[in-house]
């Protein structure tokens, strides 16, 4: 993969009417336009934090507005997706905790200046957080949709929920087995299948072939864990490291449409503390044999903070980023390529 242009903005800068952003999504729009949303307030899990949104057009970034606000419940981890007739979903996690949040959904019907008013995902599923928890979901060649999701309480597991109706109603999977190891017995000679700590959270997936389903996981045992399907993400495959330090941070793929994967990530693990590693630099890297190894081909950031919660799409001769600066804003980038 080669980079050929390269473009980098602040999508809300000083002037921003939120003390802190984070968790940003995107999509690209048929007339060129990026659609891009994310939570800010003052803090995470403040009483005040809303789902915002901005508009990316030939004239760059409009001013960011609320979308999406509950009053005195904090909004997270919004996720924007174009279903196939068209019409553009906001999903979101409501909720004073973790714990306690549910999937709302809002779609739009006229490229994402409108969005209708909010409803359960899964009716009732009040603590469960199905659907979409971070990364984006993936339309598969059976037409199906695939939603990358997870727990996240006193263990943290991976899943996907999947739609055979065009988003109406959702099946979860199988949850990713996993095999959890405590942090006391980190001494003890492990394989790549065992997994120190909570576990694994927010999938980020792709389809190798019809029925080939794959998924990368944020974890806490200092490194990115893998999952394979070999039936449409129905059933999983024991969750096993992939060869990737991971940070104890969100990562996200997007698989290019002539082949090729690129994924956006910090190269940092999280051992020895496995609480939360380093958030900078923030690159992408670029695999052509279905995620086995990887070449870094772009540092999106290297300096001092945090740079991080990556969301990327890709079309035909750009891939797309969206990603938190210092828990204050979000960046976009736009990189050019050839494969």
């Amino acid at each position: 993969m080669k980079i050929t242009g390269f473009v980098k903005e602040i999508i809300a800068g000083e002037e921003r009417e939120f003390n802190s952003g984070h968790a940003s999504t995107l999509v690209t729009l048929p007339n060129g336009d990026v659609l891009c949303a994310w939570f800010g307030g003052s803090w995470e899990k403040g009483p005040d934090v809303a789902v915002w949104m901005a508009r990316r057009t030939k004239d760059g970034w409009q001013k960011p507005y609320v979308v999406a606000d509950t009053r005195g419940v904090a909004l997270w981890n919004p996720v924007l997706f174009t279903l196939l007739d068209g019409r553009i979903a906001l999903y979101y996690k409501e909720g004073e905790t973790i714990s306690i949040w549910k999937t709302m959904v809002k779609y739009s019907s006229d490229g994402g200046v409108t969005f209708g008013e909010a409803t359960e995902l899964v009716p009732g599923d009040m603590g469960n957080g199905r659907g979409p928890v971070k990364n984006k979901p993936i339309l598969l060649s059976n037409g199906a949709i695939a939603a990358p999701a997870s727990f996240e309480g006193a263990l943290w597991d991976s899943f996907v929920d999947l739609s055979t109706d065009g988003g109406k109603t959702w099946e979860m999977s199988g949850l990713v087995p996993l095999k959890r190891i405590g942090f006391n017995e980190v001494h003890i000679v492990h394989d790549k299948r065992h997994c120190y700590g909570k576990g694994i959270i927010q999938p980020t997936l792709w389809e190798s072939e019809p029925g080939h389903v794959h998924m990368f996981t944020r974890s806490t045992s200092s490194a990115i864990f893998r999952s394979d399907s070999m039936d449409g993400g129905r059933t999983w495959c024991c969750g096993y490291e992939s060869g990737l330090p991971n940070n104890n941070s969100g990562v996200d793929i997007v698989k290019l449409p002539k082949g090729g994967l690129v994924l956006a990530w910090n190269p940092n693990g999280n051992h020895p503390n496995y609480y939360k590693g380093s958030r900078t630099p923030l690159v992408l890297s670029y695999s052509a044999d279905n995620g086995v190894t990887w070449e870094t081909v772009k540092v999106l950031e290297d300096g001092k903070g945090c740079f991080a919660y990556p969301s990327i799409v890709a079309d035909e001769n750009a891939v797309h980023v969206t990603y938190t600066v210092r828990r204050e804003t979000i960046a976009y980038a736009r990189v050019e390529y050839t494969v």
